[in-house]
């Protein structure tokens, strides 16, 4: 019998976005079993807790799920990622690259993630020209002044994330 393949596609996913769905969806196709790992990170500011960000992930994978017959898992993690990898007994890293700035980044990280765990591949994803340009960084900051989302998020994040930003303009203004 043939091991599984697990991959695990680590983010902070805050929000998720169509990149983001986009590089699921391919990924999907290579793994018996693909792990979000929602990862905690206060540096990035998060707009949604961590709680939410799984809750919207989950949501949103779904349907990938069902249509691709693979077992999609969204868990939470603040771990290195290699010990998390470990964890879920991950074969492969799933890695999302947008522009070449990405890349150097992301290859640093994979030789060192190589040298902790040379059993762990890291497989990089090139995300489609037309949603290259995504990161939730812009797209929170878009939507805090008032800017359309819509092309970049999924239809049901659109609205929680104006609703997330109105909660706290409110509750700066308290």
């Amino acid at each position: 019998m043939a091991k599984k393949r697990v991959g695990l596609y680590p983010g902070t996913f805050d929000p998720i976005t169509r990149g983001h769905i986009d590089i699921i969806k391919r990924a999907v196709k290579m793994v018996d079993r693909l792990v979000l790992g929602v990862a905690t990170n206060p540096s990035k500011d998060p707009l949604f807790t961590l709680e939410e960000r799984r809750r919207i992930v989950t949501e949103e994978t779904r349907e990938i799920a069902e249509a691709s017959g693979v077992v999609i898992e969204v868990r939470p993690f603040e771990t290195l990622l290699m010990h998390f990898a470990e964890e879920v007994g991950a074969n492969y890293i799933i890695r999302g690259l947008r522009a070449v700035s990405d890349f150097e980044y992301e290859f640093q990280m994979a030789g060192m993630n190589r040298r902790l765990n040379p059993d762990i591949e890291t497989v990089f994803l090139m995300a489609e020209a037309e949603l290259q340009s995504i990161a939730s960084r812009l797209v929170k900051e878009i939507a805090r002044f008032g800017g359309d989302i819509k092309c970049f998020v999924p239809p049901r994040v659109v609205d929680q994330v104006y609703a997330k930003i109105a909660a706290q303009k409110a509750a700066a203004r308290s």
